[in-house]
């Protein structure tokens, strides 16, 4: 059964071209004893791309996790694009939706992880077609041409035909952003998506998040690549234990942070 979750006041949401793509309010999440989001508040407007620096441990992969319901959160709420994430409010408590409800929702919000996670045994355009046919029920001549179109965006209209083994890690995070894309969301999420690439192959990875960020698409990005904050993002948001310690255009934050945690966790990655 969904389970309730600690109830917050109604919110009435904007709508409008004033809609935030995601807006998060006293968010809470704890692995037992171990509270790792402690109230966050966070806005992002459409067409924003917003990245999340901080300590490992700080709250960034969870809190990012949880606004695409991979994690259920303990208290607070996320709407996304006005609707809210994973839950439904129902006698002034909100309950958790049911693993096909929330499925289908999560169809607006893609995410890009650490590791790849293509399907060793299909190749790229294939890793690609697999959710729009499966998922979106999409035919399967028009999934493959979407899927060669994607591949050709990213950079890899040669490798269509390759297995990811066969792939180096960029190309393989390459047909991951792909394959993210497929499902047309409105949203996308990178958790730290060049953590796990030799140095070399960083640049073509970021390169593609570039070109999605000249686009239009929303995004949040937990990164490390403070150059990228700097040049891509509209706002930087440092978190250090489980709360925003800071946030402002990558100007005010990159080079005039505030906050004694911020200057001391630039000054030992810049």
């Amino acid at each position: 059964m969904p389970r309730s979750l600690a109830a917050s006041p109604p919110v009435d949401h904007p709508t409008g071209p004033d809609l935030p793509m995601v807006q998060a309010r006293a968010v809470r999440k704890a692995f037992g004893d171990n509270e790792v989001l402690k109230g966050i508040d966070l806005t992002v407007d459409p067409g924003q791309v917003v990245s999340l620096l901080g300590p490992s441990g700080s709250g960034k992969s969870t809190f990012l996790r949880c606004i695409n319901h991979l994690e259920s959160i303990d208290a607070g709420e996320i709407s996304v694009n006005g609707s809210l994430v994973g839950y439904r409010r129902q006698g002034g408590k909100k309950h958790e939706l049911r693993p096909a409800e929330v499925a289908a929702a999560r169809r607006d919000v893609g995410m890009v992880f650490q590791s790849f996670n293509l399907f060793p045994h299909l190749t790229a355009v294939q890793n690609v077609m697999e959710a729009p046919i499966y998922v979106k029920r999409q035919n399967r001549d028009a999934a493959k041409a979407h899927a060669l179109e994607l591949l050709a965006r990213v950079g890899l209209a040669d490798k269509t035909a390759a297995y990811p083994a066969h792939l180096s890690g960029g190309q393989q995070q390459r047909v991951a952003i792909a394959r993210a894309l497929a499902m047309e969301p409105r949203l996308m999420l990178f958790d730290e998506p060049t953590s796990a690439l030799d140095p070399e192959l960083v640049g073509e990875v970021l390169d593609v998040i570039k070109t999605l960020a000249a686009d239009g698409m929303t995004m949040i990005v937990v990164t490390h690549e403070i150059g990228f904050a700097r040049e891509v993002c509209d706002r930087v948001v440092f978190m250090d234990g489980g709360v925003i310690v800071e946030q402002g255009t990558p100007a005010d934050v990159l080079t005039n942070p505030q906050h004694a945690r911020t200057k001391s966790f630039l000054s030992k990655v810049l």
